[in-house]
């Protein structure tokens, strides 16, 4: 990964807390920040806030408590439109079900946000299809997208190439936030490895992106530092190096930094 040098913060969280579908608090008084150029990996076992920080941060959940920052700006009170223009891109972990609709047509899928991120210029009266299309071709191009047409219905993709169609709506606006949750999952190495390069390039552009991750390796690989969450809490940090694997388990399994003899 490329080594770069963080600039201003861009993403600030300050004691969120937010409530699982069950109505259960799944993330706890939680404070983190990410500076633009930065990866921050969260690391931690299933089922530990990580689905409900992500869609808080994105808006898809309310939080009940505390407040989010985006350059400087508190989004806690904005809706999903509000934050996608302001730059913030969300990769899901479900592609199928969450990120796509698998009825629609790539260029549709491609361009279903496109009212809020304006990536082609539009009116709600006068929608540019052909523009549509012709950006689609594009973007299949750069992210190499297999597929016979821009007309294809996007339940015929691969899992790699159905993630790529992901990629390329969330990234090529260019945003300033990036919130992955388990980009990788269920994909090939071929797969794997693009969206690596994908996420590296846009640190390297200056976006910060929150990495929710499954696999230590895959955190060490692409973070520049490593949060470890328990039960809705951060435990602590390390930097994304192996020999703090152990350290890593202690916290995942409840022990707070200090506490880890």
């Amino acid at each position: 990964k490329p080594k770069t040098e963080p600039g201003k913060t861009v993403l600030k969280v300050e004691k969120l807390t937010v409530k699982n579908d069950k109505n259960l608090e799944a993330v706890r008084e939680l404070s983190l920040s990410i500076r633009s150029g930065e990866i921050l990996g969260i690391a931690g076992v299933a089922g530990n806030g990580q689905r409900e920080l992500a869609e808080a941060i994105y808006g898809l959940r309310k939080p009940t408590h505390g407040t989010i920052f985006l350059n400087d700006k508190e989004l806690s009170s904005t809706d999903i439109a509000q934050r996608i223009e302001e730059g913030v891109a969300f990769i899901p972990q479900d592609r199928r079900a969450l990120a796509t609709c698998p009825s629609l047509s790539i260029t549709e899928n491609m361009f279903m946000k496109n009212a809020y991120s304006n990536y082609i210029p539009q009116s709600p009266f006068n929608v540019n299809i052909r523009a549509m299309h012709k950006a689609t071709e594009e973007l299949i191009s750069s992210y190499s997208i297999s597929t016979p047409s821009t007309r294809t219905p996007s339940r015929f993709l691969s899992g790699g190439n159905l993630q790529k169609l992901v990629l390329a709506r969330e990234l090529s606006t260019k945003p300033c936030l990036i919130v992955a949750e388990h980009p990788t999952r269920g994909l090939d190495i071929g797969a794997m490895e693009f969206v690596y390069r994908t996420l590296l390039a846009h640190k390297e552009r200056g976006a910060a992106i929150l990495l929710l991750a499954g696999e230590l390796y895959e955190i060490f690989r692409l973070s520049d530092r490593v949060a470890v969450i328990y039960e809705g809490e951060i435990m602590g940090y390390t930097p994304p190096d192996p020999k703090f694997t152990e350290e890593i388990g202690f916290m995942m399994a409840g022990s707070k930094q200090g506490e880890i003899a």
